[in-house]
């Protein structure tokens, strides 16, 4: 059964290629949502998929890219709703 977590990656953690890695890890993962940076310097996810594949996922945001220094991950766990149609970098 699909689920769907919403992610919130904060610390040096934009200008690092963040968005594109976590792409790659989603693509790579099954799972299909969006990445966007936010305006106070956080990176803010929404991803969709098989509950394991999300927590590599997870797992993978709390060390993200080798440029990255990531200083907290605050993770909301929900039903998946289906609206999405790959995993795409919005912004």
């Amino acid at each position: 059964m699909a689920e769907r977590v919403t992610i919130t990656v904060n610390g040096l953690v934009q200008g690092v290629g963040f968005r594109w890695h976590a792409r790659r890890q989603a693509t790579q993962l099954g799972l299909d949502g969006t990445v966007r940076n936010l305006p106070d310097g956080k990176v803010h996810i929404v991803v969709e998929g098989e509950r394991v594949a999300l927590e590599r996922f997870l797992a993978w945001t709390r060390r993200g890219p080798s440029r990255a220094e990531v200083r907290g991950v605050e993770a909301a766990w929900g039903e998946a709703e289906g609206r999405f149609g790959g995993f795409t970098i919005i912004g």
